[in-house]
């Protein structure tokens, strides 16, 4: 393959840092782009020089593309992986994957099928602290981990509403749990309380301005996560816990804490860029083993948060299994 002819349905948020991205990789060409604002997908063409479409199904069919991210909001994903997927197109899924977990896993399962490389947009774990803080941890026991995920509320309309961005643990402190996921396993069992106590005068709004989530790993190791859009400021990150050791990644810095020393290191990588130069070089070369998260991880990572909403409701503990049993 000379070079990875991509497209994109979604051109504005994230997916403007994926074409741009894009654009600079000598390996790979934008060759068609796709949004339902007729305004930012022209933007998007002018910018790029490649086709403009609000009809994702024609551009599917007309354009002869090797890969296709997919940057659209979690309610908006209707059938357009199994769409792709007919193509044989390799696929990017931006976090999180979808809303629905039954529909979710039965896209992962026909992405499985189609053989088809595969990603979900936790760009986090292509970090280079990260990978140091992995490396750390190899062999070592893990008794706690814990997280937050603390930013000023987002105006964007939909994200405001529930049913629609599933809301701030679902849409954005779902990157703190995929990274708590990475470090200590599968999670087995959660439980959640959210509010919406500070932000009630937002008009429209039906999520939660505050979460605390406590959840059981498969490991046997204990977590904690809390979320917020109530500050003037973004504070994300994770605390890892061992005997006489302690990793804490404060948004892309890491440190080590250990007897009488501590290591601090900087991140030198452009996170959302190493993802992009992997995803590309995996389609190039067939290699799913590049791909930090697979979309069968985005589903995992889904399934996670989502369980974690419906404890909120219940006000009870959520086993996973049981929830994604429930949901199919």
């Amino acid at each position: 393959m000379s070079k990875v002819k991509v497209g994109f349905i979604g051109v504005g948020g994230i997916a403007s840092v994926h074409l741009k991205n894009i654009s600079d990789n000598e390996n790979a060409e934008i060759v068609a782009v796709c949004d339902i604002s007729e305004e930012n997908v022209q933007r998007a063409s002018s910018q790029y020089g490649a086709p403009a479409y609000t009809d994702s199904k024609q551009m599917i069919e007309e354009i002869d593309m090797d890969a296709l991210y997919l940057c659209v909001p979690p309610f908006a994903h209707g059938t357009l992986e199994e769409d792709a997927v007919a193509k044989g197109i390799h696929l990017l899924v931006e976090k999180p994957v979808e809303l629905d977990v039954a529909k979710a896993a039965k896209k992962g399962e026909a992405i499985k099928e189609a053989g088809i490389i595969n990603a979900s947009g936790y760009c986090l774990r292509y970090l280079d602290t990260v990978q140091k803080a992995k490396e750390y941890l190899e062999g070592k026991e893990i008794g706690m981990v814990r997280g937050y995920y603390l930013s000023a509320f987002v105006p964007t309309p939909w994200f405001r509403e529930m049913d629609k961005s599933g809301g701030q643990l679902v849409e954005q402190a779902t990157h703190t749990l995929d990274l708590m996921r990475y470090f200590a396993g599968d999670i087995t069992d959660v439980y959640a309380n959210m509010n919406l106590s500070l932000l009630k005068d937002i008009p429209n709004i039906t999520i939660p301005d505050v979460t605390s989530v406590n959840c059981v790993f498969e490991s046997g190791v204990v977590g904690h996560l809390d979320c917020s859009n109530t500050q003037p400021d973004h504070r994300s990150g994770l605390e890892i816990l061992g005997r006489d050791f302690r990793v804490h990644i404060d948004g892309t810095d890491l440190e080590i804490v250990e007897k009488g020393k501590v290591t601090r290191y900087k991140a030198t990588v452009n996170f959302m860029a190493e993802e992009d130069k992997q995803f590309i070089e995996a389609v190039r070369t067939k290699d799913q083993s590049l791909i930090l998260s697979c979309y069968q991880n985005g589903l995992e990572t889904l399934t996670a948060t989502m369980a974690a909403n419906e404890s909120n409701e219940t006000k009870a503990p959520v086993k996973i299994s049981e929830f994604a049993k429930s949901t199919t």
